[in-house]
């Protein structure tokens, strides 16, 4: 833990990564896939992750986290080497953070109620592998983190593509794929809803994207947003051309190279608009309310996955439902004024925090 000024940011990361952390603790009551099963609204199906070919709202979730881990980092390295910091030094830094992102990555998923398991689906674990490759190549020049970036996809074609093991060699196919198999031998099972622990290997493109995105906007180049809405428009035509062209379909759950590098469009587009509106054209009133989650974002995120799932939002709904229970209140009033107290208490805590300037850091 440590304390820190909170000046001299790029403002539009840290409105992002709360805007991204307030959708997530909102998810983590429950209340997105309440409200879709009631009502099958397409609205809120977007705030669902799709169940295979296709692409909702809520897919680019992951990516834009950990493409915002890169830009962080970028402002964190350069910051730390200002002052003298070698890059010896940095290295041990950034592996203890991974260190400890593959421990609270490994713990999220850890405790069952059947017993202990060990799973290695939790974004923090992935985040953990894409964080010190995209440290590793950091100093490399930007032509050879994109061809990084290029083998890294190849890779993962390869994989899918030409591994023809028996029972795991249909490449997009949900529990027959390629990642499934290497489930099984990391961790003798195979995720139910499709996931796979080598998404890892395509999701470092975002993170190493990030970084590039933050060194670019700590140069001193010119035209930096048409320079990043230049490559989020080739991301989506890359990206979803390969789908549309039945090359490789976008497949969140295995996290595909047409799903990568359209996200990474997204999450280019989501940043440009971002620092546009906050940091070029200084309209930065009425943005606390999601800084203030975003100052915190690492610790909020293990606070509602861990604690809040397993004794927290239950405790916090039983009282509000009790109380409700007096006014004959139906489910849904139930489940919204629910949702909205749990949320409303884990902002707050952030903004103890905030207030004291206490910003957890790994």
């Amino acid at each position: 833990m440590q304390t820190n000024s909170v000046s001299n940011r790029l403002l539009s990361l840290d409105f992002l990564r709360g805007f991204i952390m307030v959708l997530l603790a909102i998810e983590s009551t429950g209340l997105y896939d309440y409200l879709y099963e009631h009502t099958h609204n397409g609205f809120i199906r977007q705030f669902t992750h799709h169940p295979w070919h296709g692409l909702h709202f809520w897919d680019l979730v992951q990516p834009a986290f950990m493409f915002m881990a890169g830009v962080a980092m970028a402002f964190s390295l350069n910051k730390q080497w200002k002052n003298g910091v070698t890059w010896h030094q940095s290295f041990i830094k950034i592996l203890k953070r991974c260190g400890w992102l593959f421990f609270w990555g490994v713990l999220d998923y850890a405790v069952r109620p059947k017993g202990l398991s060990f799973e290695l689906w939790d974004v923090l674990t992935q985040l953990s592998f894409t964080t010190l490759v995209a440290f590793l190549i950091f100093r490399w020049s930007s032509l050879a983190q994109i061809g990084i970036c290029i083998a890294l996809l190849l890779l993962t074609e390869i994989l899918y593509r030409f591994t023809h093991i028996p029972g795991f060699d249909q490449p997009f196919t949900d529990q027959h794929n390629f990642g499934n198999y290497i489930d099984l031998i990391l961790m003798n099972k195979i995720n139910q809803g499709g996931w796979v622990a080598i998404n890892c290997i395509p999701t470092a493109v975002h993170t190493i994207a990030g970084a590039l995105v933050g060194k670019l906007l700590l140069s001193k180049s010119k035209n930096k947003l048409g320079r990043m809405l230049l490559w989020g428009g080739i991301c989506l035509i890359i990206g979803f051309g390969l789908d549309w062209l039945n090359i490789t379909p976008v497949i969140k759950r295995i996290a595909t190279t047409s799903f990568t590098i359209a996200s990474l469009g997204w999450c280019l587009l989501f940043l440009s608009l971002s620092y546009w509106w906050i940091d070029v054209k200084s309209h930065r009133k009425n943005l606390e309310f999601f800084t203030i989650v975003g100052m915190n974002s690492l610790f909020i995120y293990l606070f509602f996955e861990i604690v809040g799932s397993r004794w927290f939002n239950g405790y916090v709904t039983a009282i509000s439902n009790g109380v409700l229970s007096w006014f004959n209140a139906g489910d849904l009033v139930k489940m919204i004024i629910g949702a909205a107290c749990i949320f409303g208490l884990e902002w707050s805590l952030c903004y103890f925090l905030y207030k004291k300037r206490v910003f957890i850091r790994l």
